[in-house]
């Protein structure tokens, strides 16, 4: 596969085959990651690969996310349905990476290094797609707990976590919806 062929292609993934993707595989993608554009060579980008431990522990606390969404008049019966509804959307995910950012320079170096480690993720995507795997880049509530920084040992002080990689061979794709470049795109004098 070209690369415009990639980029034309390529969709968000919701749902997975079951089974992780092979270690080599893993590897072979993110290493596409590190190939990135970014400026003076920071190479901010973090990727850690979520062992089966620590995604049972995430999994508890997304449940409980998911229950804390519940209307102020749900009873019992729903908020445990939410939860347990988190739990296995959680779960169902065959891998999880969680994307980090060096985030110690002044203002100007951490949105370079922030645009970088987006790029990053881009190539990682690409070269999944390439590979036949699909991905969702997700964050929200949990990827900015501090519970997850420690979890993950991630230097809240120094990285930003982007959010969570979740990896698998594609079960469903979707139908590519773009608007056409001309209405995002505009011309000078």
């Amino acid at each position: 596969m070209d690369v415009i062929e990639a980029i034309h292609s390529r969709r968000t993934i919701f749902k997975f085959k079951p089974g992780p993707v092979p270690k080599e595989v893993l590897e072979r993608v993110f290493e596409a990651g590190c190939w990135a554009p970014n400026h003076h060579l920071t190479e901010p980008w973090r990727f850690i690969v979520l062992g089966e431990e620590t995604k049972e522990t995430l999994a508890q606390r997304y449940s409980e996310i998911q229950m804390g969404k519940a209307s102020e008049r749900a009873d019992e019966e729903a908020r445990q349905k939410l939860k347990e509804a988190g739990y296995i959307k959680f779960t169902s995910k065959p891998t999880i990476v969680a994307v980090a950012c060096r985030q110690d320079g002044d203002e100007v170096r951490n949105r370079e290094d922030y645009a970088s480690a987006c790029c990053a993720m881009q190539n990682v995507q690409l070269a999944a797609w390439d590979e036949g795997v699909g991905m969702q880049w997700s964050t929200g509530p949990i990827t900015l707990e501090a519970g997850t920084y420690e979890l993950l040992g991630v230097d809240q002080d120094n990285e930003y976590i982007l959010g969570f990689f979740y990896i698998g061979y594609p079960n469903e794709i979707l139908t590519p919806r773009r608007k056409p470049l001309s209405e995002v795109m505009r011309w000078t004098p």
